[in-house]
């Protein structure tokens, strides 16, 4: 939003905030005010007097904090008593300074004496500038506007966690999923030729110990099981399954058909040493050690016969084969992806429920896509005082002070400072205004000393505000009022609710809320207006962080405000 539209939009509200009344009062003889100078230059100090006539049993209070705006209080010293026959004469000096030159009044400053009020003159101050003899002093130009480094939050912390996780479960699924695995010793057998892995398979059944612990029926097992898997894998497919009759019936059958070269003489020895294997297993048949180890020299030989009788794979055999290799692995690697998607997935799923279920759904979604009033609410906030006197306050951004164009005429009898973030437009907004009097407050004041009537009525600024929003095309505006204490104990007036925004150049309206503070003293009316969206839980919460932090002295402001 440029800068004009802020101009517009204060002025709009900062016109309609003014109702006051201007009048003039006397003082009771008993409080009396003077300064030691009317004139002084840039920064010099003036010091202000208060005295006060009472009984000895009175209780006097006399003003504290920044009661002497426009000039600014510097210190205030102890008060001095003396005793005059049966009253005390009590006075009290206060510090005061300006930093821009001009005419000013220090306003009346209200004494209470015995819960009754009075009332000092109003004096009037000339603050002068400072001659610069430039022959002597040299000028130097404005220094530039230093960039202060943003403060870095705890992002980096959760940003690094997030990484440590993801790559404690990458490292996790390429441990157990991609890394190539150095093989095992059957993996390594069961990756070599059928011919090799039988030839190995016999060496190991050499040295193995069955024939010196007499067991026959485990050595005639695996001997006949390993004849069986090689001429089931080069053979005959079904070998592993057959019979022995079955076995060297098919044997035969190839023989005859001539698709296997085998020799007569060695289908007849595999079938003795099958037949006796047989009767070993089932007749419990018990042959002599060195018929075993024939029969293990026999089955060898037979391999050896079978591998020479075969004819070597051809061409493209060899290549439907390379094909069924290169396809077991690309099985193998989808197979691989499969997993590392399921397992990605479910982490994400159950990482979403675990944070939905502890957190909100809600509110993990708005984490994820982003929500702006979220990011407001979490990000760095600051703690700042505008205006004077001031108004401290935290805010998500800060506030940038804008000029409000006042008419000429009321330039003469008041002064306005407004710092803020965003506008009506911007949906979410807070603006804080200060309207300081430049005139003697005019009020009629009964013979007790009471006062009567304030310079604002909060009443009135809480309408003309309803009117400026109005002025700026919001609508469908409803409003509630309610009394205000700010933590330190500063009373106002809060008026809330909630409108429509059209957006510009659009046919369509945003519903939003709006809370509107006003407190005022005797020359003094401070504003503080937030506009925020509707049904946005961060914006609520926003809005009750920004008004929990508010701080006025409960000094400056009225304690009640008709």
């Amino acid at each position: 939003m440029e800068i004009k539209g802020y101009q517009k939009w204060l002025s709009i509200l900062g016109l309609s905030f003014i109702f006051f009344f201007l009048g003039s009062f006397s003082s009771f003889a008993q409080v009396t005010s003077e300064i030691d100078t009317t004139k002084i230059r840039i920064g010099e100090q003036i010091n202000y007097k208060i005295k006060v006539e009472a009984d000895t049993l009175s209780l006097v209070v006399f003003p504290e904090g920044q009661t002497f705006a426009p000039l600014e209080a510097v210190e205030a010293l102890e008060i001095d008593t003396t005793k005059r026959e049966s009253k005390y004469l009590l006075s009290r000096i206060y510090k005061l300074t300006q930093f821009d030159s001009g005419a000013y009044t220090i306003p009346r400053q209200k004494i209470i004496i015995d819960e009754k009020a009075f009332f000092t003159d109003s004096l009037k101050v000339a603050v002068n500038t400072v001659v610069v003899d430039t022959t002597k002093q040299k000028l130097y130009d404005i220094k530039p506007i230093i960039e202060v480094e943003k403060a870095f939050s705890d992002w980096w912390k959760w940003l690094l966690i997030t990484l440590l996780a993801i790559a404690i479960v990458a490292f996790l699924l390429y441990w157990f999923i991609w890394r190539q695995k150095p093989l095992t010793e059957e993996e390594e057998i069961a990756l070599l030729p059928p011919y090799d892995r039988a030839k190995l398979a016999l060496e190991k059944l050499d040295i193995s110990e069955y024939l010196l612990r007499s067991e026959v029926k485990e050595y005639y097992s695996e001997l006949t099981f390993i004849i069986r898997k090689y001429l089931d894998e080069k053979v005959y497919d079904r070998a592993l399954e057959s019979t022995t009759a079955e076995l060297i019936a098919r044997l035969n059958l190839l023989k005859d058909g001539n698709q296997i070269p085998l020799s007569k003489e060695t289908i007849l020895h595999i079938e003795s040493i099958l037949q006796r294997a047989d009767l070993v297993k089932f007749a419990k048949s018990a042959p002599d050690v060195e018929l075993a180890k024939m029969d293990k020299t026999t089955i060898d030989k037979a391999i050896d016969n079978v591998r020479i009788s075969l004819p070597e794979p051809s061409e493209e055999e060899k290549l439907l084969d390379q094909k069924y290799k290169e396809e077991q692995e690309r099985k193998k690697k989808r197979k691989k992806i499969y997993i590392t998607v399921a397992i990605s997935i479910f982490l994400i799923v159950a990482t979403f429920v675990g944070f939905g279920v502890k957190y909100g759904f809600g509110y993990v979604k708005d984490t994820i896509i982003g929500h702006e009033s979220k990011e407001l609410l979490e990000g760095d906030w600051v703690e700042s005082a505008y205006g004077f006197p001031p108004v401290w306050i935290d805010t998500p951004k800060v506030l940038k002070r804008v000029d409000a164009n006042l008419p000429d005429e009321l330039k003469e009898k008041l002064s306005m400072t407004t710092f803020a973030y965003g506008t009506l437009l911007d949906v979410f907004s807070v603006v804080i205004n200060t309207t300081t009097a430049k005139v003697p407050q005019q009020q009629q004041v009964a013979q007790d000393g009471e006062e009567k009537e304030p310079m604002f009525d909060l009443l009135k600024v809480s309408e003309e505000s309803i009117k400026g929003f109005e002025a700026q095309g919001a609508s469908n505006i409803s409003v509630k009022r309610e009394k205000f204490t700010t933590p330190n104990g500063a009373e106002g007036l809060k008026t809330f609710g909630t409108l429509s925004i059209k957006m510009p150049n659009t046919e369509y309206g945003v519903d939003a809320k709006y809370e509107l503070l006003c407190f005022a003293n005797e020359n003094v009316l401070q504003q503080i207006i937030i506009t925020f969206p509707k049904n946005d839980s961060y914006a609520d919460d926003m809005v009750e962080r920004i008004t929990d932090s508010i701080e006025l002295k409960p000094d400056d402001v009225e304690e009640e405000n008709n």
